[in-house]
């Protein structure tokens, strides 16, 4: 890399000859000396800067466009929904608030007339374990929760991305926000999309030293089937074993903190499901709903009470008409012909008790 720079700067630097150079690219400019090899480029980043910020990705607007043309060109043989373009491969910003969406996969599934995981990296930055590898202690319960749905406080480095020794969470964060894994937000990192987060997933359940964390997402498919089979004995005995591993992200006192247990201990569901949090459905908000990705799988509403019964979870669920999600047409008008499953899961803080019911509405 040195060698490269030095020779770039060789090459640009001072000539006659030159009379404007662009670059564009993912990694910032190293900096090998407090006297840069290129210092004579003004550098702009997806996450520090505003304006060239709609160049970064595609747009909303943009996608919009693609879309139509895609429809016009597969009239009877659509495969792709606009909605599930935004799920899989949007999430991202720019400083300004631009929300983009990662364009080689957008081209990808446009073109293939077909939803799935495009992302690609190459050289070492193959496997999201790469990044955390140098440090998985200082990063594990950050990635736990990143997994179910929350945002986490950190400071970015961008510089970080040239290094080959990742040590700090810091460092570790600011390369992943730089090479596209995370998303950054007002001072915060999170997974963007569902391209994204099957990564994630993947790789939470193939690393033990991820420890509990690995622990939980491997025993998930026996959790799901145990859900579907109504196996209440199995789900609470899944859920008794989640709590008593180390979970040191969680004092496990309130729903949000259970909330994040939940979502590690159904990661497999995301193989068959889209999982939702806090959806509005009926009239009010539900703690999950699992969306088939096959309209004849079981359609999945899951409710948390924390020092409440189960059984209470389920009259919620009736009560609000949570079910309506699921027997409304979708925007495709195709409706769901699996059944639907209300399920409550509490949780009482005084005798360390968990509970399940399911119930077929």
């Amino acid at each position: 890399m040195k060698k490269y720079l030095t020779f770039l700067r060789s090459l640009l630097k001072d000539r006659p000859y030159v009379k404007f150079v662009y670059m564009t690219g993912i990694l910032p400019i190293a900096k090998y000396s407090s006297g840069s090899e290129l210092n004579m480029f003004a550098e702009y980043t997806m996450a520090g800067e505003e304006r060239f910020s709609e160049y970064f990705g595609f747009t909303e607007q943009e996608v919009d466009e693609l879309y139509e043309r895609y429809q016009e060109r597969n009239k009877n043989a659509l495969k792709v929904s606009r909605e599930g373009l935004k799920l899989w491969y949007d999430g991202y910003n720019t400083q300004s608030g631009e929300k983009l969406y990662n364009p080689r996969s957008v081209v990808m599934v446009l073109s293939n007339n077909n939803l799935g995981n495009y992302w690609t990296s190459s050289g070492p930055y193959d496997e999201i374990y790469y990044y955390i590898s140098n440090n998985v202690a200082d990063v594990r319960d950050d990635l736990a929760l990143m997994i179910a749905g929350e945002s986490v406080p950190v400071r970015i480095y961008e510089y970080a991305a040239t290094s080959q020794n990742l040590k700090t969470k810091e460092e570790i964060f600011s390369a992943m926000v730089v090479y596209g894994f995370l998303k950054y937000e007002k001072g915060r990192v999170s997974v963007p999309n569902r391209e994204l987060m099957e990564k994630f997933s993947d790789m939470l359940r193939k690393e033990p030293s991820l420890g509990y964390v690995y622990r939980l997402a491997n025993i998930s498919s026996k959790m799901l089937q145990a859900t579907l089979a109504g196996d209440t004995d199995t789900m609470s005995e899944i859920i008794t074993y989640a709590h008593n591993t180390e979970v040191p992200i969680l004092s496990y006192n309130n729903e949000t903190e259970l909330s994040a247990v939940i979502n590690l201990i159904y990661l497999a569901a995301r193989d068959e499901y889209r999982v939702e949090r806090e959806d509005k459905a009926g009239r009010g908000f539900v703690d999950f709903i699992f969306y088939p990705i096959r309209y004849d799988q079981d359609c999945i509403i899951l409710e948390l009470k924390v020092d409440h019964t189960p059984e209470d979870a389920i009259r919620q669920i009736c009560e609000k008409e949570y079910a309506l999600r699921f027997r409304e047409k979708t925007a495709e008008q195709i409706r769901y012909t699996g059944r639907i499953l209300a399920v409550g899961i509490s949780y009482n803080k005084e005798t360390k008790e968990h509970k399940c019911k399911v119930e077929v509405l």
